[in-house]
């Protein structure tokens, strides 16, 4: 199976510290197997477009992974370490396989093998798609390392109208079912700071102990109520849960300083209200990362990605909602209509025995096909 053949390759090529390699594989693959205008950015992500004119449609992955484990890492033939591979059982096995080098190559060959139509100056066909538009394939660094990639081609103009992200959704509605999730939780990191005035601990009164201010802040932090919204005929809830927390310099000293983490996932349109706890006398809150959620809100894409899918499988998928920030969260904030399809099923990502099924990477070919030739005609 060709894309089961590009997803070892792909798998094979390190890119947990550096993406470099990966991204000049899937660059020369592209010029090699396509006649698209090829673009290689600043960060190393690399960008494909065929067509123009009307409406583009994007589809989306990363190419960096995490850090392999040492089972996961092989000695290649010239002497340079490579990412292991084995394939039992219909599955897949290496760093990265599901998360997401497989819906890469995927993405890569529905890319080469469809399409686009010429603009022209007819009316307008159903379901929002203008005749001609553009097809793009972008495969983005540093999403690991929160969405370095994505935000880099963003900020210098990178805005598709529709993206289908080949995160996974394999698996929710049911086992082996590749659905289409159309919404998911970001995730906001904050630290709260409180400040005192330090003091022996034999004079308490003579200081203003920060502990205590902070401890204050976490009985703020719980009392806030978490956001949740309505998605798919399901509730997204977010959370809230303080993480860490460092304070005092001494046994007998009344600290000045302690400081907090807060993790928050949130949901679209929705934040908890943690600014509250500036409130307090002597605490200070500062945003380390806000990854943000997704939701798509066109009806039309959402349905169209839907019925793609389910002519590629014989399971019924269905729209769903996914837990994690991904990289359509930037592009949902940036405009673009966004879903979620690919292979990588739940608990498979970042784990010593990541695999991928190599039915389901041709189902995301597949599915990736259909949406094009159905979307931009």
């Amino acid at each position: 199976m060709e894309v089961v053949d590009l997803t070892r390759e792909l798998v094979s090529i390190p890119s947990h510290e550096d993406e470099t390699a990966a991204g000049d594989y899937i660059e020369a693959w592209l010029r090699r197997e396509t006649d698209a205008d090829v673009h290689r950015d600043g960060a190393g992500n690399v960008i494909a477009r065929k067509g123009s004119g009307g409406e583009t449609l994007a589809l989306v992955g990363h190419h960096d992974v995490v850090e392999p484990a040492a089972s996961q890492i092989a000695a290649s033939t010239d002497g340079d370490s490579e990412y292991a591979l084995e394939e039992r059982d219909g599955r897949l096995y290496g760093r990265g396989a599901a998360d997401m080098k497989g819906a890469v190559a995927a993405a890569m060959l529905a890319f080469r093998d469809s399409e686009v139509p010429p603009a022209s100056s007819g009316e307008t066909t159903s379901g929002n798609a203008t005749p001609g538009g553009e097809l793009i394939f972008a495969s983005f660094v540093g999403e690991e390392v929160g969405g370095v990639g994505a935000r880099h081609a963003i900020d210098r103009g990178f805005a598709p109208d529709y993206a289908v992200v080949g995160e996974g959704s394999t698996g929710y509605s049911s086992p082996g079912v590749t659905d289409v999730a159309i919404a998911h939780k970001g995730r906001r990191g904050s630290t709260i700071t409180a400040r005192g005035e330090a003091a022996h601990a034999s004079e308490v009164g003579a200081g203003e102990n920060a502990i205590y201010r902070a401890t204050d802040a976490v009985d703020r932090v719980r009392d806030l109520e978490p956001p949740s919204v309505e998605v798919a005929g399901e509730t997204l809830e977010g959370s809230l849960a303080v993480t860490e927390i460092e304070g005092g310099s001494a046994m007998n000293v009344v600290p000045d300083r302690c400081e907090l983490t807060v993790d928050e996932r949130t949901v679209p349109g929705e934040r908890a209200a943690l600014e509250r706890v500036t409130d307090l006398e002597g605490v200070e809150w500062t945003v380390d990362q806000d990854l943000p959620p997704m939701r798509c809100d066109d009806e039309a894409f959402a349905e169209a990605v839907l019925e793609a899918a389910d002519a590629a499988q014989p399971g019924s998928p269905e729209l769903i909602t996914k837990p994690h920030a991904t990289d359509a969260g930037w592009l949902a904030a940036a405009g673009a209509e966004c879903v979620i399809c690919g292979a990588a099923e739940p608990g498979e990502a970042h784990t010593e025995d990541e695999s991928v099924s190599l039915e389901v990477l041709e189902r995301c070919w597949e599915t990736y096909r259909r949406l094009a030739a159905s979307w931009l005609n």
